[in-house]
């Protein structure tokens, strides 16, 4: 697998160059960073702080949109290659001329963005491997670049045989569905979402079809089948799913068997005991025959020779 070292820092988000990274869930870039258009859907994406590692995942789609990047640029040499300095003054440096000096030129250029979803397979490992040890986990180490290629085998090999190993199969199984097909790379916008998820609240209630009663602010609304490829909210194709479970009903790692109306969780789940509880427990709301006829066409996509789980 391809796996990138990307920084996810607050300054990102205060620059105004519309960065709203959620480490767990998402993160941005635009085309002008380099490396941008490598990064690809089933890719492992490792978020830093640029002192310490956050978490890792897979990405299982990119949104590409256009957006206003504000671009900085010296008032000398007219290079972009400047930085603010946090201790000294003048605040800011070009770091190809050296000239030093108060603000930069700011002209405003219209980008293409990109933006991750990665929520199903996050793995929290905030503190694990420190910034300097990282960097030298990276292809380039003396690397600069906010995206930056890892060197995967070597760095999975650090977080599953550490002082703390860690396994991390979960993003095997992730790759390999994104890989089989079973996810779309590109992402379509919800029209009539929110009046989607309202009528399952009216229907339901508070409550995760396959965890029980949950705040509203937690459920989403869930597509039984590929709204990316329809386009439409089908009747009885839909059910509220807590936001973790729904990325993991998306990826397949959580099914429900037709016949026996049970979860069904992946055996790469079974080191994750929260998840593996869920194994064989019936669903916690109502089905209609809709409901079943579309958990079915995503049982046959994601348990085409179902094997039990262990």
């Amino acid at each position: 697998m391809a796996a990138w070292l990307m920084i996810a820092v607050e300054e990102r988000k205060r620059a105004g160059d519309g960065y709203d990274d959620d480490p767990s869930r998402h993160y941005s870039w635009d085309e002008r960073v380099p490396n941008a258009a490598a990064v690809a859907v089933g890719d492992v994406i490792a978020l830093w702080d640029t002192k310490t590692l956050l978490g890792v995942s897979v990405i299982e789609a990119i949104e590409s949109g256009s957006g206003i990047k504000n671009v900085r640029s010296c008032p000398f040499c007219g290079t972009a290659n400047v930085a603010r300095r946090k201790t000294m003054t003048p605040d800011y440096k070009c770091w190809k001329c050296k000239a030093e000096f108060d603000e930069p030129i700011t002209t405003q250029v219209q980008v293409k963005t990109y933006r991750s979803r990665h929520e199903a397979a996050w793995i929290e490992l905030r503190g694990s491997i420190a910034g300097g040890e990282l960097r030298q986990l990276c292809e380039k180490p003396g690397s600069q670049l906010s995206l930056r290629r890892l060197r995967w085998e070597d760095f999975r090999e650090r977080i599953e045989k550490g002082k703390t190993p860690i396994p991390l199969d979960i993003l095997d199984k992730t790759h390999e569905v994104i890989a089989g097909g079973h996810r779309k790379a590109s992402v379509r916008v919800r029209v009539g979402q929110p009046a989607f998820r309202e009528a399952l609240l009216t229907t339901f209630g508070e409550v995760c079809a396959f965890t029980g009663p949950t705040p509203a602010p937690a459920l989403e609304a869930a597509h039984l089948y590929s709204y990316a490829t329809t386009g439409k909210h089908h009747r009885g194709g839909g059910l509220l799913l807590r936001r973790d479970v729904h990325r993991l009903f998306d990826l397949g790692l959580i099914a429900v068997n037709p016949k026996t109306h049970t979860l069904d969780v992946a055996a790469t789940l079974a080191a994750y005991p929260h998840y593996a509880q869920f194994h064989g427990k019936p669903l916690y709301v109502r089905t209609t025959v809709d409901h079943i006829n579309w958990l079915t066409k995503h049982w046959d996509m994601h348990r085409p020779s179902s094997q039990p789980f262990s």
